[in-house]
């Protein structure tokens, strides 16, 4: 029986869930969890779509020296140029809940989506250029870091590839946190690959959990796990989602694997409670 479309994306990730995540092509691994979610969607040309925008990175690379030698403003410029000046995307703040806005292949179709899908267009536009970028998991709002030797700038993806300072980083912390709010250390803190793949998915979970679709929620942080094996929390949710759908054994297989990540601690101690209980009940 020939495999489907998200049996191949599946499988795709079950590889990339075994690799270093400095190995990840991080448009590609979104792309197969784009497939998972939108079977009937045409990712040939979504992957046709990644592969221009990484052409058209190059060629601004190549076309700009001051970029290239290491000047992170003109990196900011030219990468703005490509993917929203070329390519026209945008983020989608009319119908930002809609989920297409978090799947690659509906957001390189529409050229609109959240924050945390275009930024990983800049992550893997930035990554043809060879220029170094991660994703900063910023309050309430995800930018792109783009690094050089020459310093670094922060981009707001989602305003058409602004630069902010720090007196506009400072004000979009108050928005999301009240006007006591003051910049701090750690807010910048660097993103790895794998985070930003699972914050791209996590907006889908939600909504689906929004929705009172429990199981579908629960596919979605399987595949998540599909990438990220280790990721504990998650382990645990998938476990606290299964026994809600009375999947017992596959409930106890989750927090097992929890606890075998997380031995100590508060939550530790709950989830061994709470396995223990769902035993006794299938004595």
């Amino acid at each position: 029986m020939p495999l489907t479309a998200q049996d191949e994306a599946r499988a795709a990730l079950d590889a990339a869930g075994r690799l270093p995540d400095a190995e990840l092509d991080i448009g590609a691994v979104a792309l197969q969890l784009a497939r998972i979610d939108a079977p009937e969607a045409d990712w040939r040309e979504a992957a046709a779509s990644l592969t221009a925008i990484a052409r058209a990175a190059v060629e601004a690379a190549a076309a700009d020296p001051e970029a290239d030698a290491g000047d992170p403003a003109r990196r900011r410029d030219a990468l703005a140029g490509v993917l929203h000046g070329g390519f026209g995307l945008a983020g989608d703040s009319e119908t930002y809940d809609d989920p297409a806005n978090a799947n690659l292949i509906h957001v390189l179709e529409r050229r609109r989506g959240l924050p945390v899908a275009l930024g990983i267009l800049w992550l893997h536009a930035a990554e043809a250029a060879g220029w170094a970028a991660h994703g900063v998991d910023f309050p309430g709002h995800f930018l792109i870091a783009l690094e050089a030797p020459r310093g670094q700038v922060l981009v707001d993806v989602f305003a058409g590839g602004t630069a902010l300072e720090a007196p506009a980083l400072r004000a979009l912390l108050k928005r999301v946190e009240g006007e006591a709010a003051e910049l701090r250390p750690g807010l910048l803190r660097p993103m790895a690959k794998r985070e930003v793949l699972l914050r791209l998915q996590n907006n889908i979970k939600l909504r689906r959990l929004r929705a009172g679709t429990l199981d579908s929620a629960l596919d979605c942080a399987e595949d998540m796990l599909r990438l990220a094996p280790d990721h504990a929390p998650l382990w645990r949710e998938a476990g606290l989602m299964n026994q809600r759908l009375d999947r017992i054994g596959a409930a106890l297989a989750c927090l097992d694997r929890f606890l075998e990540l997380v031995p100590d601690g508060d939550a530790a101690q709950r989830m061994r409670a709470l396995a223990t209980e769902l035993r006794q009940r299938l004595n």
